[in-house]
């Protein structure tokens, strides 16, 4: 008898068990003060801080909220790893006293890139000092885009020299669709390239300051008629530029020494030469800056080689590439949209 009762008492806990198994159980809250990252009801977080004093608690689904003070500069919030160019929805609140930013905020590697699509900020446009390279028109806003270079700063390897690429909203919201596809089109457009995907969040960024979030993310479906964005070039202000060409070639093959001159009366920064090549030629190697893609129209981005060019400064890129008999050099340069003489 007492076997037959302890048989089936081990039934029934076996069957509860498995019951049991098959039933999601969502994560509890969970309070975090300490640099980390990982997964909380199926989505990734990542937690940074330099200094100070930060509180992020992780809610349900996409949620989060954060508390910060006294400190240098920290990053938080939910999303993705790895990131990709799908729709994403937010709401929410977004309250800092002094500079923040609420931003789409993610990495790439080969290249080494570190990218914002700005929906709000506090007391500081990120985009100062910075060039504009031109503009993108989705989900309700024109957004400004640039691009800045971070020497030796922390990043997902450590500390390194990367690019930033930069869409900074024009009209500030705190909730909506952001339709990321429509700017990294943009941005490639613009020889502005991404690598593979490291992880993507909807972030909130404190920088000096203090303040508050409550975001709650979530996957958007992908529009049946993608919203089809309007890509503007920069205002050259007066900014004017000339270019020197020294082609020589041989056989089936050529260099060519292009040197680039300020002319205009404000600094260049940041700056991507567009010209085309001559029908049948490939850039096969290229030096002070990076070229792609290697026929047809070519951008040459300065990639941390020369930093800006002052108003008078000039400084010299160059290629080598393959031909089949035609060995002219490239024409309609043009100096991050401004076309040069």
């Amino acid at each position: 008898m007492r076997l037959l009762i302890s048989g089936a008492t081990a039934i029934l806990m076996a069957v509860g068990s498995v019951t049991l198994a098959g039933v999601a159980q969502a994560d509890a809250d969970r309070t975090i003060t300490s640099n980390s990252t990982g997964t909380h009801n199926g989505f990734f977080y990542s937690y940074w801080k330099d200094n100070g004093n930060v509180t992020m608690t992780l809610g349900a689904g996409g949620s989060y909220r954060v508390q910060w003070s006294g400190i240098n500069n920290t990053v938080v919030g939910k999303g993705w790893n790895p990131g990709s160019s799908h729709t994403v929805n937010y709401s929410g609140t977004f309250s800092p006293n002094g500079n923040g930013y609420l931003a789409l905020y993610g990495w790439t590697t080969n290249p080494l890139i570190e990218y914002y699509v700005v929906e709000n900020f506090g007391s500081y446009n990120p985009s100062t000092g910075a060039t504009r390279l031109g503009s993108v028109t989705t989900d309700g806003s024109t957004y400004d885009i640039y691009r800045t270079l971070r020497v030796n700063q922390p990043s997902i390897i450590g500390n390194a020299t990367f690019y930033q690429y930069w869409s900074v909203r024009q009209q500030h919201r705190v909730g909506g669709t952001i339709t990321t596809a429509n700017h990294f089109n943009a941005w490639a457009r613009l020889g502005l390239n991404l690598g593979t995907h490291n992880y993507q969040i909807l972030a909130t960024e404190g920088y000096q300051s203090s303040g508050s979030s409550s975001i709650t993310v979530s996957e958007g479906s992908t529009p049946t008629e993608p919203t089809q964005p309007t890509t503007s070039p920069p205002n050259p202000g007066g900014a004017a530029c000339k270019v020197t060409n020294a082609v020589n070639a041989w056989n089936t093959g050529l260099t060519d020494n292009i040197t680039i001159a300020n002319t205009g009366t404000s600094a260049v920064n940041g700056w991507s030469l567009r010209f085309t090549l001559a029908p049948g030629q490939t850039i096969t190697s290229g030096w002070s800056a990076s070229y792609s893609p290697s026929s047809g129209q070519v951008t040459a981005t300065n990639a941390g080689y020369n930093a800006d060019l002052p108003p008078g400064g000039s400084t010299t890129i160059g290629f080598q590439a393959n031909h089949n008999g035609n060995s002219a050099g490239p024409t309609g340069f043009t100096l991050n949209g401004a076309a040069c003489s």
